[in-house]
């Protein structure tokens, strides 16, 4: 018996949205062109629409009744909400790598960095971006701990609608890359007291950042 449970249609369209959205092809508050998407990926509304309400589910799309799908926009609220919450959860998550990471694990983290450091020299903001995702989820990965693991990456998945954009904002970048850096050599010091600091900094940076920028594009928008 094949014991291999095969993806369907609807699952895959849902991840490549959800990148769509994580890249800013589709930006917060944007509506959702079925047709066109349709087109592009080559498929039929039934499983867009599947994946829609697959992503309304986590937090990335709204459904909207007569109007269609909209990228979720996150508002200040939220994020004042949100941060806190998973400044706590990742900075355990950071506490606990640094105590259970092995020598293996390290070069891994280790090598996720050094792809960030050449992002960030070469000022890739979309490729800086996507390795920290792959940053963050190895330390949750490497934390062991399944239910933490879960809670983050649920966070994740609605932070992730704005947090690119704290990247943009005047230095944020290099900050960024340090704060990485002060992450690293406390889990490769095995020191979970220091790594849970740095990474509560680390996301309390992003959040203060995340907030100018917000305030910035609101007051534009007003402007206009």
């Amino acid at each position: 018996m094949n014991l291999i449970k095969r993806r369907v249609l609807f699952e895959e369209v849902a991840e490549i949205v959800a990148r769509m959205i994580y890249s800013s092809q589709l930006e917060p508050g944007q509506w959702i062109d079925e047709m066109q998407l349709c087109d592009e990926l080559g498929i039929s509304r039934t499983p867009l629409r599947e994946a829609l309400k697959v992503l309304a589910s986590d937090g990335l799309v709204e459904l909207v009744p007569r109007k269609g799908s909209y990228v979720k926009k996150i508002s200040i609220e939220e994020l004042d909400e949100l941060f806190p919450i998973v400044a706590l959860l990742e900075g355990y998550c950071a506490q606990l790598t640094a105590e259970n990471v092995t020598d293996e694990e390290l070069v891994r983290l280790r090598h996720i960095h050094a792809n960030l450091e050449k992002h960030a020299a070469n000022e890739n903001i979309v490729s800086y971006y996507e390795e920290n995702i792959i940053f963050h989820d190895a330390l949750k990965s490497i934390s062991n701990n399944s239910q933490l693991e879960r809670l983050t990456l649920d966070l994740s998945r609605v932070i992730r609608l704005a947090r690119q954009k704290q990247l943009k904002l005047g230095s944020r970048l290099q900050h960024s890359l340090q704060e990485h850096r002060d992450i690293l050599n406390a889990i490769a010091d095995k020191d979970g007291a220091r790594a849970n600091l740095a990474m509560s900094q680390h996301i309390h940076n992003q959040y203060l950042a995340l907030k100018s920028k917000l305030k910035e594009s609101a007051a534009n928008e007003m402007d206009q």
